[in-house]
């Protein structure tokens, strides 16, 4: 699988035990950011072995703080979106999944310029 991760998204005391290997880490100022987020965040990105995609998937939904926050990520065939306590998983492609991801990601305050995930 292969992935980004915003890491001031995770909440204090959160753990994320797989063997992810690092293939980018960067520093971005973000001009549209939600309440309670900051204007500079760290990009994580990210690949795993797509057998890990759903024990991943549900750490990180233990983990992620509550909000605007989510993680996405694809295996070769099924794209994760994950947020505190809820995770979409869906064929890559399915637009129909996509928009209620992308409907749940408005519900918590994600702002539409954040909601660029690709399919």
């Amino acid at each position: 699988m292969i992935g980004t991760l915003v890491a001031e998204s995770l909440r204090p005391g959160a753990v994320v035990e797989l063997g992810l290997t690092l293939r980018r880490l960067q520093r971005v100022a973000v001009t549209d950011v939600a309440a309670g987020q900051p204007s500079v965040w760290t990009l994580v990105d990210f690949t795993c072995a797509d057998t890990d995609a759903e024990a991943f998937a549900r750490q990180l939904a233990a983990g992620l703080n509550p909000g605007p926050w989510y993680t996405d990520f694809a295996t070769g065939e099924t794209k994760y979106v994950v947020f505190a306590g809820r995770v979409f998983a869906y064929r890559r492609g399915d637009r129909v999944s996509y928009t209620e991801a992308a409907a749940y990601a408005r519900s918590v305050g994600v702002p539409e310029t954040q909601l660029d995930w690709p399919s």
